[in-house]
């Protein structure tokens, strides 16, 4: 059966979607942090539909949420007041940081992207864009336009003019070398220069840790370095929180907490596991650059009831049990546990990340350079032994991503764990 889906797919849907595995599985149903496919295979996931079931799968509390409000009304647009939008909107104004916040709900990540990008251009009247070599935006044709990602940018063409800065990736490029202090130095002189160089631009676009990038970041206190040189112009900072946010990284709510030190960003975008599975994204802003916009505008489908009775179920769980807490000490054990497993592995340049969103990169033995089919091989390994992984990277593919649901218990971590290291280990 799944061989005559596969089939099927291959006939209707574009070749570049891409697909995981030699042999693509299709996942059935889940239930706490395991899956199952078609043929009856148990897989403990460490993935989440892409940092996407963020709780549990199947939680009762957001499952009982979506089919009482599918029982009384799953969509009417923003032409009506929307009693469940409203309430999800207060909840995520308050925990934002961002005074006076206004939140606008999109369907994803990539529309919350366009949308921030839409009211930094607007309200500064550039469309010059600053944004993070190694970054990961979306796949809208403006999102695609700020991506430093080659993988994962098929085109040149943009609406907007894109300068990149350093500093997205620790380990690598020029400063790879330097100590942390002279690093956020380097990268900021190299920001002043230049902006020297160019009209003024309207916002620099960052992901505290980039996802899609293999799940790296820079020093702490980067983005807050950079914030002052942007504030001295007028320029905004907007934080791509699809990935980091809603306590994942478990030291802190959102990543830009990381690097607060010169308080909350201009903008942020979020998505993913709000939704816990179901289809959220959305902007938080400043009241003053949100309701710059001076036309008519309206969200067909986001902020449907649907969803946002799913968001509010699923955010207050993960308030309530301090699924942030959880990540934090039950990701703090298994990146101390991968580590060990690195130092016998020659293939691993660097195990990183905090909270629960891990990287573990391969290369050549005894080189920088990346190893892609390392990756795969590994990623083809997990499987059998029965644990769901990402990959990313911008240098080939060659990092392992590793973001389990946020309840994930010591037990699941350790078992998680133990299989990986087993799939790493067959690549010596």
């Amino acid at each position: 059966m799944t061989k005559d889906l596969l089939w099927r797919h291959r006939a209707v849907l574009p070749d570049w979607l891409a697909l995981y595995y030699e042999e693509p599985i299709e996942i059935t149903h889940g239930e706490g942090r395991h899956v199952w496919d078609a043929d009856g295979n148990r897989y403990l996931d460490f993935f989440g539909g892409i940092l996407t079931t963020m709780t549990a799968h199947a939680l009762p509390e957001v499952t009982k949420a979506v089919s009482e409000q599918a029982g009384r009304i799953i969509h009417s647009s923003t032409l009506y007041l929307n009693r469940p939008m409203v309430e999800l909107a207060e909840r995520i104004a308050q925990v934002s940081g961002i005074p006076d916040a206004r939140v606008f709900f999109t369907t994803s990540g990539t529309e919350a992207n366009d949308t921030a990008l839409l009211l930094a251009t607007t309200y500064r009247q550039s469309n010059t864009i600053l944004a993070m070599r190694n970054s990961y935006h979306g796949r809208s044709f403006s999102a695609v336009g700020i991506t430093g990602n080659r993988g994962w940018s098929p085109t040149s063409l943009s609406p907007l003019q894109t300068l990149y800065v350093h500093g997205g990736v620790r380990t690598r490029g020029p400063y790879a070398a330097l100590s942390d202090e002279d690093f956020v130095a380097a990268c900021v002189d190299d920001l002043k220069d230049l902006l020297g160089h160019t009209r003024p631009p309207a916002a620099l676009i960052a992901e505290p840790i980039q996802g899609v990038g293999g799940f790296t970041s820079p020093p702490d206190g980067l983005y807050a370095a950079f914030r002052e040189v942007l504030n001295e112009r007028g320029i905004l900072w907007i934080a791509d929180e699809v990935q980091t946010g809603w306590g994942r990284t478990g030291d802190h709510f959102w990543g830009w907490q990381a690097h607060g030190q010169s308080g909350p960003p201009d903008i942020m975008t979020f998505a993913k596991g709000i939704g816990n599975g179901m289809s959220i994204g959305g902007v938080v802003a400043r009241a003053e650059i949100m309701n710059c916009i001076d036309s008519n505008s309206i969200s067909t489908f986001g902020g449907t009831q649907i969803t946002m009775a799913a968001g509010l179920a699923n955010l207050t769980y993960l308030l309530e049990h301090d699924l942030q807490g959880n990540a934090r000490r039950v990701g703090g054990m298994l990146i101390e546990r991968l580590r060990g497993v690195a130092a016998q592995v020659p293939a691993v340049r660097e195990v990183r990340g905090r909270g629960l969103m891990i990287g573990v990169e391969l290369t050549r033995p005894g080189t920088d350079e990346a190893d892609p089919q390392a990756a795969a091989a590994v990623l083809e390994a997990a499987r059998a032994g029965g644990l769901l992984i990402g990959k990313g990277g911008g240098h080939n593919t060659s990092a392992l991503r590793i973001a389990p649901p946020l309840s994930l218990t010591v037990a699941e971590a350790e078992e998680g764990a133990a299989i990986l290291e087993s799939a790493l280990r067959s690549i010596l």
